[in-house]
């Protein structure tokens, strides 16, 4: 089972992606207890540990999850940087733009608004030197704030951010409107 179980744990992994695997799910998931679950994740950890590999499994908290080595950065800020002629996604125009009228903003801020994780499309904007981090909030846990550059304001030919289009006033009354 143990070479199954890392196996499986793997997939997992990979699967939840920026999510992460938390003990308690590792455990319920392979119907084992929690310190045999933790004994495959350190075996995991142990396996990926290997300089052969280019990532490794973490724990953040609790949270199990894959990440590139730190010997990977430089090699992915070149990348990210050959990609900044190439178009922009939609996921990548939301985040921006959610940033842009709010910033400073925290991640779980970001992520309540879009309904989705934008932890990875956090990192690939700040790799194409769109946002960059604006000092830590006062919130529990002091989270990253994040706001837009200079190289977003040349990119989009902004002088300031007062150019930006207005935002349509949404009034509690107009939504409720919708669903009488």
């Amino acid at each position: 089972m143990e070479n199954q179980a890392l196996t499986i744990v793997e997939g997992l992994l990979f699967i939840v992606g920026d999510e992460g695997l938390t003990l308690t799910q590792c455990a319920a998931v392979l119907d084992v207890s929690e310190s045999e679950a933790q004994l495959i994740l350190e075996d995991l950890q142990r396996l990926y540990a290997d300089d052969q590999r280019g990532i490794e499994v973490v724990d953040y908290g609790g949270v199990f999850k894959f990440v590139s080595k730190a010997a990977i950065h430089p090699y992915a800020q070149k990348l990210f940087a050959n990609a900044k002629n190439t178009a922009l996604s939609q996921s990548a125009l939301e985040t921006l733009a959610i940033i842009a009228y709010k910033q400073p903003i925290t991640r779980v801020e970001i992520e309540e608004i879009r309904g989705v994780g934008c932890d990875m499309m956090l990192r690939k904007l700040q790799a194409r030197g769109l946002i960059k981090e604006a000092g830590r909030s006062e919130a529990p846990g002091r989270p990253i704030l994040f706001e837009v550059t200079e190289e977003f304001m040349d990119s989009f030919k902004l002088v300031s951010l007062n150019e930006l289009p207005e935002l349509p006033d949404y009034t509690e009354s107009e939504s409720e409107d919708l669903f009488e």
